[in-house]
């Protein structure tokens, strides 16, 4: 038996659903019940009615499912899967700026921990940030964390004025408008799309085709026609990418972009994570029942 029949094998025994990101391993997609981004996995998770979820993700996405899903198990294959992100603020940080600021309405992405989203009015992915900011009454002043690339990318894309916090991540960020320019030369006539955490994306918006968020990217991935496109995100998009249009050429602006949390979870960990229920992600109650209206405003919007 290979260790993927293993897997399948202990996956329905547990009555399990596998979801990954987008930025997984390649054999860990390539097994996986539904692969996407956190918006989209989010959804899923809730859909599924199997009794135990595995995330192959990082934690603030297992924390997310189980929010979502207080009555199920969630199982995140190696606590090691954390994200610089989401560390970038503190549940005691967010109120601290919240008292600066009284009655501002809080827009957290979803990279954040379950107790920062208990401090928040509502989370956002990528996909729908421009969508939750333009919801928000345009008499209250709003707060937005923790990425600033991001929240630059939205406040030019609504005209909205918001405090943003200074936090980025560490892979995104170092993706640079200088680095852009040298693929455009490099790779003449490509089109380039770029996820709005980049650097690139944000200070040199004229000189990018489409600011997509991973679902959106391989949504154009799917769609295009084009001979090669250029990608400005981690580098794990790129295996789905290739899978869905093989016709056209997928180049990174930087092959070394790569997320070593999102690298942690391997299939060994997987089978493990089935075989052993390890690892139990749980959230407080109280944090996980006010992190849940912020994380239910999202998935409706």
């Amino acid at each position: 038996m290979t260790l993927q029949e293993e897997i399948l094998r202990r996956k329905e025994e547990r009555d399990a659903v596998l979801l990954a990101h987008n930025y997984q391993r390649p054999e860990v997609q390539d097994l996986a019940d539904y692969v996407g981004d956190s918006l989209y996995l989010s959804r899923k998770a809730m859909e599924s009615d199997r009794s135990v979820i595995v995330f192959a993700g990082v934690r603030f996405m297992a924390e997310t499912a189980k929010i979502l899903n207080p009555k199920r198990t969630v199982l995140l294959p190696d606590l090691k899967a954390g994200c610089g992100l989401a560390d970038s603020i503190t549940a005691e940080q967010l109120r601290a700026w919240k008292k600066e600021h009284p009655g501002a309405v809080v827009v957290a992405y979803i990279n954040t921990s379950a107790d920062v989203k208990a401090e928040a009015d509502v989370c956002c992915t990528s996909s729908n940030a421009v969508k939750i900011v333009e919801q928000v009454p345009p008499d209250r002043e709003i707060l937005f964390l923790p990425d600033m690339f991001l929240g630059e990318f939205v406040r030019k894309r609504t005209g909205r004025a918001m405090h943003l916090w200074v936090g980025d991540c560490p892979v995104h960020a170092k993706l640079r408008p200088e680095d852009l320019e040298r693929a455009r030369t490099e790779h003449p006539g490509a089109p380039v799309i770029a996820h709005p955490e980049c650097g690139c994306a944000t200070q040199a918006m004229s000189t990018v085709d489409r600011v997509l968020s991973t679902d959106g990217m391989v949504r154009f991935a799917e769609e295009t026609r084009a001979p090669e496109v250029l990608v400005a995100t981690e580098v794990g998009i790129l295996h789905r990418m290739e899978k869905l249009n093989p016709s056209t050429r997928f180049t990174p602006i930087d092959a070394g972009a790569i997320c070593p949390y999102m690298k942690e979870i391997t299939l060994e960990d997987i089978r493990d994570s089935l075989a052993l229920d390890q690892y139990r992600i749980e959230v407080p109650e109280e944090t996980a029942r006010k992190a849940r209206v912020a994380l239910e405003r999202m998935v409706a919007a």
